[in-house]
């Protein structure tokens, strides 16, 4: 079963129609929501074993960096394709893995801006325009390209110890 298409921008309709796919195609993952972004998109954690050890993936901190998103969905659909047909992967055993550890994946941190740099949002919006309002102070660097932060022109460097705080 393929789901997840690695060849085509990818925003955050695009993520949430393959997160509704997996959850529906696989109902042992688990997913809920972690936080918000800044336009008030839902930054999604998705929860795939039950074993004791913890693992945590994360992608998209850096907008321009989108193309992890869609590579870290990839994986989860491997992962449980190999989980359903009682596979390999990477040379691991998928029901092995599933239940001595417990991955954590959030593969979309910054929405916003991954929306941003692949053209979701239209360069007349008032979204588009404020970070390009930002972008002007750093007249070195492509816009919206070389985009990094989320739409308010902050890093998520610290997202990561957020996730596991509680």
């Amino acid at each position: 079963m393929s789901i997840v298409s690695t060849n085509v921008p990818y925003n955050s309709f695009v993520f949430n129609y393959n997160l509704q796919e997996l959850l529906n195609a696989f109902p042992f993952l688990r997913s809920n929501i972690i936080g918000y972004s800044v336009l008030g998109a839902p930054i999604y954690a998705i929860k795939f074993g039950v074993g004791k050890k913890h693992v945590f993936y994360s992608s998209s901190y850096h907008a321009n960096e989108w193309i992890t998103s869609p590579v870290l969905m990839k994986f989860i659909e491997d992962i449980s394709n190999a989980y359903v047909s009682n596979s390999n992967v990477f040379g691991y055993s998928a029901k092995t893995i599933f239940n001595e550890t417990t991955i954590h994946f959030c593969p979309m941190v910054n929405p916003d801006g991954v929306d941003l740099v692949t053209g979701y949002f239209s360069p007349t919006s008032s979204y588009y325009k404020l970070a390009e309002k930002i972008a002007y102070g750093f007249a070195t660097i492509p816009f919206p390209d070389g985009w990094k932060a989320n739409i308010r022109g902050e890093s998520l460097i610290n997202f990561h110890l957020f996730v596991f705080k509680k």
